[in-house]
């Protein structure tokens, strides 16, 4: 489906790809420990965060930025895989590559409340969103926090696209159908955002 630039693309990836992909990332949150982010209002953060490629976003008290090392280890962040850079442009519609791939852990009870993808250079560029794991309540507004809002499951192997209009909408995620996929070891919901961000 399409409508003011989000594209979803239901079963993108085989359980096989799916598969693959999870033992890939997962090896490299091993380089990249997942933490939990506070807001820059020092609420910690529901989520388990890490990323991957040149850049990774972050949040504290010092508000919401992107750094080229772990805020924790110090260490640069693990290179994206290919098979990243590729789901990009091919999903994307883009020849470039994304430098940033923020992995968000959603364990039983974790959500993400209604924000705007804002701290990137280039809003032309998309926001290209994997889903492996358990399904996903997701909310999507517009361009107004006040906005009305739809919401859609997304499983394990959907990918969808925030491009042109939707770019700046309002997005979350409402609750984790926990259980729903046997996917991500110890349960739970892998969630990768390929971005642009400089």
């Amino acid at each position: 489906m399409e409508t003011d630039g989000f594209r979803l693309f239901p079963d993108a990836m085989t359980p096989q790809q799916q598969a693959s992909m999870a033992q890939e990332v997962l090896t490299l949150v091993g380089l990249a420990p997942l933490y939990h982010p506070t807001t820059p209002g020092g609420r910690p953060m529901s989520v388990a965060m890490t990323n991957l490629g040149a850049r990774g976003w972050m949040s504290d008290k010092n508000g919401y930025r992107y750094l080229t090392t772990h805020p924790v280890t110090g260490a640069p962040w693990p290179a994206m895989p290919d098979s990243l850079v590729h789901i990009w442009r091919r999903f994307g519609e883009r020849s470039d590559s994304p430098d940033a791939c923020l992995v968000n852990l959603y364990r039983a009870g974790a959500r993400m409340s209604l924000h705007q993808d804002r701290d990137e250079r280039d809003f032309s560029a998309p926001v290209v969103s994997v889903s492996l794991g358990d399904t996903a309540l997701f909310r999507l507004g517009g361009l107004e926090r006040r906005d009305p809002t739809r919401s859609f499951r997304l499983s394990s192997g959907d990918i969808c696209v925030l491009s042109g209009r939707s770019r700046l909408a309002f997005h979350g995620v409402d609750r984790i159908l926990s259980g729903s996929s046997q996917l991500i070891p110890g349960g739970g919901r892998l969630n990768l955002t390929l971005r642009l961000s400089a």
